[in-house]
């Protein structure tokens, strides 16, 4: 649904801090800690997961799943697969 990582991303690209993102989603502040801290794939009440995307959302983020295209129009970023290092042999 959504990882840790784009939470932190989204934010970075709002400008925003954790207390502005709860406010922002109606949540606490250690909420939002604890999901930042998850690893990989954010866990927690549904209701709250919605709550923080639906704030995302509104505040013009997209949050891009795995492997899915962007719908989106204009500049954005997002990770890819890194490029093999080459080795000298």
């Amino acid at each position: 649904m959504i990882t840790s990582a784009q939470m932190r991303a989204a934010r970075a690209l709002l400008g925003i801090d954790q207390k502005a993102l709860a406010e922002m989603a109606g949540v606490s502040v250690p909420t939002i800690q604890r999901m930042e801290a998850s690893a990989g794939n954010v866990r927690g009440v549904v209701d709250t997961l919605m709550k923080v995307i639906e704030a995302f959302d509104r505040a013009g983020i997209e949050l891009i799943a795995e492997g899915a295209p962007s719908l989106g129009t204009g500049r954005g970023v997002r990770l890819k697969e890194p490029a093999e290092t080459k080795t000298n042999s």
